[in-house]
């Protein structure tokens, strides 16, 4: 479904996406609009699939989870069962937080939220345990600088 964006539904947006829980009459009030309005254009926006899952974001240092690895991953094997295997055993596993398959040398990259290194080995020996890979390369993240879900609109 293609949907048009105006410029009141970009300012609905990145109202949503600065507090998803602001109530509608808050977000009318920040745009200038009134609250049936603006509830119609979200449904809308959800209806055509622009507004997504809505969730709350915690804080993963907060809830022990003090190491994130970025994990490269390169591998010999491109068939469908072993792709169907591999983004199986990512799913399944919620240390995983994103996973992109790449252009160039490395085939995908992982952002992989734990506890601590001796968890990342886990982690690690469970996935190479389910699906061959030609190589893997850990790299320990020493400082989140920015991290956003918040798109530029």
């Amino acid at each position: 479904m293609s949907v048009r964006i105006d410029e009141t539904d970009r300012k609905i947006l990145a109202e949503l996406q600065r507090d998803a829980s602001q109530s509608l009459d808050d977000i009318a009030k920040n745009v200038g609009s009134s609250k049936t309005p603006v509830w119609n254009r979200i449904r809308k926006l959800k209806e055509a699939g622009v507004i997504g899952q809505q969730t709350v974001m915690l804080d993963a240092e907060a809830l022990g989870f003090e190491a994130c690895f970025f994990v490269l991953i390169r591998t010999s094997e491109h068939d469908a069962d072993w792709q169907a295997r591999f983004l199986k055993a990512l799913k399944d596993r919620p240390e995983v937080q994103e996973a992109h398959r790449l252009a160039g040398d490395i085939d995908y990259i992982l952002k992989v939220r734990v506890k601590n290194a001796r968890a990342y080995d886990v982690f690690y020996q469970a996935l190479i345990s389910e699906v061959r890979v030609h190589n893997v390369t850990a790299l320990l993240s020493m400082e989140e600088i920015k991290s956003t879900v918040v798109l530029p609109l």
